[in-house]
Formats: structure tokens, sequence, C-alpha cells
């Protein structure tokens, strides 16, 4: 089974990625179940995740059918980097630093 969850995970995202090659998967196993792990670039995210996360959601769908029928538990994970915040770069200043003595 732990080759048939992964090659059918990998096959549904590198389909919908745009950067297939940065996909990677990551299987865990514990006494919860199987956990998938999808590392992919962040510009991928929003493609798989979808709109209100529909299309995450119906991947997520497709691997709970897969671990039902292999009497396994199936749990999918997206790690994405984290996105650089807006608010980390230097905002242009408003003041006036020009030699200009006229006012505006």
């Amino acid at each position: 089974m732990q080759e048939n969850d992964i090659a059918l995970l990998e096959q549904i995202v590198k389909a919908i990625a745009d950067k297939p090659e940065k996909v990677v998967i990551e299987r865990k196993v514990d006494e919860m179940g199987v956990l998938l792990v999808v590392h992919l670039d962040n510009q991928d995210a929003g493609a798989l995740i979808g709109k209100e996360g529909s299309t995450i959601a119906a991947i997520r769908r497709i691997m709970k059918l897969v671990g039902i029928k292999a009497n396994a538990r199936i749990n999918v994970k997206l790690d994405v980097p984290p996105k650089s915040n807006k608010k980390d770069y230097d905002k242009p200043s408003t003041e006036d630093h020009s030699n200009n003595p006229r006012k505006l």
C-alpha cells in the first residue's frame, strides 16, 4: 500500500503544480494512521488548495477512499514555506528630502 498511496498523491499533485520538480511527499506512520506530508513550492500552494479549499478537500477525499480500501486512515498535510510578510519591506518615506525651499 505504501507505494500506491504515495504514487497516487504524487501524480495528482504534480499534475496541478506549476513546479512539479519541487513536489516531495513524505510518509509517516503512527498509531493514528498514515500521514502524507506534501512539500511544495510557495507559488503552487494556491492552486493546490483551490477556491475555499475545494481542491485540497477533493484530494483528501480521494486519499481517504484509498485508505478505506487498505484498512488504514490516511491524512494529507500541506507543508508550504512561509509567505514573506508585506510588512517586512521598507515603506517609502513621505518626507521631502529635496533641497527645494518651496512649499506645496
